[in-house]
């Protein structure tokens, strides 16, 4: 592996990536390094770590109670 001190990026080539994907995945999560994947010789993919701070997703939060748009029955000043 090539390691580039400027911007502490990783390179591995696609095909030892291939061989060694999960120990990289480990590597990326614990020491949240960066790697470059590439073909050829070529950049084609980076792993990053995903932000630790990255807000839930909202599918299944929302409740269902009763029909938001239907009249209330309730009476204000402006109708009389």
């Amino acid at each position: 592996m090539l390691v580039t001190m400027s911007t502490a990026r990783k390179t591995i080539p696609a095909g030892q990536f291939k061989a060694k994907c999960l120990g990289v995945l480990d590597q990326v999560y614990k020491n949240k390094e960066v790697f470059v994947i590439t073909k050829r010789g070529r950049p084609v993919a980076k792993v990053i770590p995903m932000e630790e701070n990255e807000p839930a997703p909202l599918e299944g939060s929302v409740q269902y109670h009763e029909d938001i748009v239907a009249p209330t029955g309730e009476v204000w000043d402006a109708d009389s």
